[in-house]
């Protein structure tokens, strides 16, 4: 909501092309009335982090307001996951990154790698460590060759060059809860479990 009357679709997608696969755009440009638009992710997660990141932004003269349809508070509120943590779609497509700055965030990583393809996952330390996962392998080969030792900038300015490489093939790992809290007391080392794998060691 709170779009400029000389709005364009195009204009629309400009702004929020970087969170995820849009599927479709529905503009509503009356006349008289301050437009509005419905943007329609894949992915609802792709959404979470457009509203995140757009909502409150200043686009020319207004300030947009971005939320989720009044409606779809009546079906049972927001996706599960919430804000508190990284989106949770999996795939074994997985990078590592090293050399993040204080400040990058889960969202910067994520933005920064898109460049290669299609991110389902995205997570960082506060060590400077983070890790990427891709829909397809081919955007995995394709980020290890193309966005490594790139320059990396975060949400509050910060730049660093960062590395990008393979997975280790083995690695601590933690299970992480709804909250996205992390139990690094008790790191196991294991091949068959379903939780998530950590190439971070708990030193």
């Amino acid at each position: 909501g709170n779009l400029p009357t000389d709005v364009r679709e195009k204009d629309l997608e400009d702004l929020f092309y970087k969170y995820g696969r849009i599927r479709e755009i529905e503009l509503k440009n009356r006349h008289g009335l301050v437009p509005f638009a419905f943007v329609r992710f894949e992915d609802p997660r792709d959404a979470e982090d457009a509203i995140y990141g757009r909502n409150g932004y200043d686009y020319g003269q207004c300030r947009l307001r971005v939320e989720f349809p009044r409606t779809y508070g009546s079906r049972g509120g927001w996706p599960r996951g919430g804000r508190n943590g990284p989106p949770t779609r999996r795939s074994d497509f997985r990078v590592l990154v090293s050399g993040l700055p204080p400040s990058g965030s889960w969202q910067d990583l994520k933005d920064h790698m898109r460049e290669a393809g299609d991110v389902c996952y995205a997570d960082v330390q506060k060590d400077g460590m983070g890790m990427v996962e891709y829909l397809r392998k081919e955007d995995m080969e394709y980020a290890l060759r193309k966005l490594d030792d790139t320059k990396f900038r975060s949400h509050e300015g910060e730049t660093s060059y960062i590395r990008v490489y393979p997975e280790r093939s083995t690695s601590y790992g933690y299970s992480r809860s709804r909250s996205g809290s992390r139990g690094r007391d008790s790191p196991y080392q294991s091949r068959g479990s379903p939780h998530y794998f950590s190439p971070f060691r708990p030193y």
